[in-house]
């Protein structure tokens, strides 16, 4: 007997689709790429930065404005808003950031992100601390 066929929702479809084109990252190849001066994004609420920790050199960018501050022809971007620099985009469990990173290359920002997010992140054992976030309104 052939098992019942599960359905994939939409919204399965449309990660599938947004992750198409580019490359993830495993947690350690993140923390490499960081290491070498790539930007590492958080886009995690405050509540799962706090009960996670805040990641070692990111800074923290609220997912609303994402696209106008890593913009390098926005008029509020960030200064590390570089078209040389590469974005990695951390988020709780890496689905929210692989629709960040969709929109950011449509933008022709070199981006990625963190497959597992920051679970994946904590998992592989590297450093989060509790320290105050560098946040970019």
């Amino acid at each position: 007997m052939t098992p019942p066929r599960t359905r994939v929702s939409r919204i399965d479809e449309m990660l599938s689709r947004a992750r198409e084109g580019w490359v993830r990252m495993t947690p350690i190849e993140a923390w490499r790429a960081v290491a070498q001066g790539a930007l590492l994004v958080d886009t995690r609420t405050p509540s799962q930065r706090h009960a996670q920790g805040e990641l070692p050199g990111a800074l923290v960018i609220d997912r609303t404005v994402l696209e106008w501050r890593l913009d390098p022809s926005s008029e509020v971007r960030i200064p590390e808003a570089r078209p040389d620099v590469r974005v990695v985009v951390a988020c709780r469990q890496g689905y929210s950031s692989s629709l960040a990173v969709r929109d950011l290359r449509a933008l022709g920002i070199d981006a990625t992100d963190i497959i597992g997010g920051v679970e994946a992140w904590s998992a592989a054992g590297l450093p989060t601390h509790h320290d105050p976030a560098d946040e970019r309104p």
